[in-house]
């Protein structure tokens, strides 16, 4: 049974990579994922405004008394750490692909394009095999235009594009007005791949303290439907790799993803949950599935539920919210 991919021009032994999550925050994790069956690993994101906050407070520790007496110039109060921006990450992927044999895939989370291109060049100078652009924005200046988004998007990817050598993919959000044409210019400036999609972690509101407040949930089965939709829209049209990040939980996940047209599926949340094991699970499943069904490969079910070669195209439309309204029925 053949189970490899190929994403990114990385072979890959399976589709299952662990998505950008704290599982990759240290070696043996890494090292434990790999064991498990892991075919490569999205590191944890490296955060624009973690950078800037560190070496704001390097500037300051070191600059800060500097002319109270003569002396001053050689004296530094103590500060947090030395160890500021991307050291420590950098570290980390490099550690790390001495001590697996699998893919290594950066992350980047930011927006703004210029200071991108120098981290991008340190990541894949660590060893790094691919980069991951995850543009977490928020645009919430009412001038602010779509095509104006858009191009925070398109800008970052040209920018590090540039600067690196290695496969780039970008992780999209679900809320662009025109996902096809986004994801065409996107392939026109470069991507290697598209990840669909990004979680917008919205914030909750405490009725007790009156205060807003974070509240991570971790995803379930339901959210595949929305990227399970585009990406069978997409594949054959667009001419990228594609990679599902949202709601692959289980063996019919994977499968599903990957008869859309998904190369790969990335799963944080369901490891986190229930252990990195099921990982092994799910792949033991998959085989045992597509022998009975007597598949000899997983390329050979890549994009065969797509738009393009289902026998009615328009289930991914219109007609399919029509039926599914006349075929409901209330319980009373």
């Amino acid at each position: 049974m053949d189970l490899s991919t190929k994403y990114m021009g990385l072979n890959l032994k399976n589709p299952i990579v662990p998505s950008s999550s704290p599982l990759s925050q240290s070696v043996d994790s890494i090292r434990r994922l790999e064991d498990a069956g892991a075919a490569a690993v999205a590191m944890y994101s490296l955060f624009e405004e973690q950078v800037t906050l560190e070496s704001y407070y390097v500037d300051y520790y070191l600059t800060h008394g500097r002319d109270s007496y003569s002396e001053a110039q050689t004296y530094f109060q103590d500060m947090p750490s030395y160890n500021v921006g991307p050291a420590k990450y950098l570290d980390l992927i490099l550690r790390a692909k001495g001590a697996v044999d699998i893919p290594i895939i950066g992350s980047l989370n930011g927006i703004s394009p210029t200071g991108w291109t120098e981290y991008a060049r340190m990541i894949e100078e660590a060893g790094a095999d691919a980069l991951e652009l995850n543009v977490y924005y928020i645009p919430t200046d009412t001038r602010m235009t779509g095509d104006e988004v858009e191009e925070v998007y398109l800008d970052v990817l040209r920018e590090v594009k540039g600067a690196v050598s290695i496969p780039v993919a970008m992780k999209l959000s679900p809320y662009f007005s025109s996902t096809p044409s986004m994801a065409k210019r996107l392939a026109a400036c470069g991507a290697d791949a598209l990840v669909f999609f990004n979680r917008f972690y919205q914030p909750d509101f405490d009725l007790e303290t009156m205060e807003v407040t974070p509240r991570l949930v971790l995803s379930d089965s339901h959210e595949l439907r929305l990227p399970l939709t585009w990406v069978a829209i997409l594949f054959g049209r667009v001419p990228v790799d594609f990679a599902i990040t949202s709601g692959i939980h289980t063996r019919d996940d994977v499968l599903k993803a990957l008869m859309a047209g998904a190369n790969v599926t990335m799963m944080a949340s369901e490891l986190l949950q229930n252990g990195m094991g099921r990982i092994t699970q799910i792949l033991r499943e998959m085989e045992e599935w597509m022998q009975e069904r007597e598949y000899s490969s997983v390329r050979q079910m890549i994009g065969s539920m797509s738009q393009q070669n289902v026998t009615e195209p328009t289930a991914f439309e219109r007609a399919n919210y029509m039926k599914m309204l006349a075929a409901y029925r209330p319980l009373n």
